[in-house]
């Protein structure tokens, strides 16, 4: 779909920790539409490569709609691409909390010249079928989004 429309993508994982890239580069000749894949994990490299303000991680926590906008958003601003993907959450087993417990994962859709948009999705299993989950739904939310 991204070759038919002379489209380019890129990606800024967190708790996937490159999973999504990994899917994405599987496909032969996936040069001609993925251009980078960026795996900012920490907070750090959130602000740092993707240009996340320090305010979002005070005000709303790495996890949330406002990161992953912003890690969207930031990614388009620094690569040629059409598209950005992005992907923040709790895998576990630990680091959880009331109000983001394990399996709480924001995945946040930037095409250029659009705002981004955002979506809260609760995965339940292990580590490994979280982060799964995680990148199956973020690749299918770009599907649809294409598909419009």
């Amino acid at each position: 779909m991204l070759i038919s429309r002379g489209q380019l993508l890129a990606t800024a994982e967190s708790c996937t920790g490159g999973l999504v890239a990994k899917l994405l580069t599987d496909r032969a000749g996936s040069s001609a539409w993925f251009e980078r894949g960026l795996i900012t994990y920490t907070n750090q490299a959130k602000h740092e490569l993707l240009g996340v303000p320090e305010t979002v991680f005070r005000e709303h926590g790495a996890v949330s709609g406002e990161c992953v906008a912003a890690m969207a958003t930031g990614l388009l601003a620094r690569a040629p691409v059409d598209w950005a993907l992005s992907v923040s959450g709790v895998a576990g087993p630990g680091g959880g909390s009331a109000d983001k417990p394990v399996g709480t994962v924001w995945l946040g859709w930037a095409r250029r010249g659009e705002p981004a948009s955002t979506q809260r999705c609760l995965f339940g299993g292990d580590r490994e079928a979280i982060r799964e989950a995680a990148a199956r739904q973020v690749l299918l939310g770009l599907l649809q989004r294409l598909g419009n």
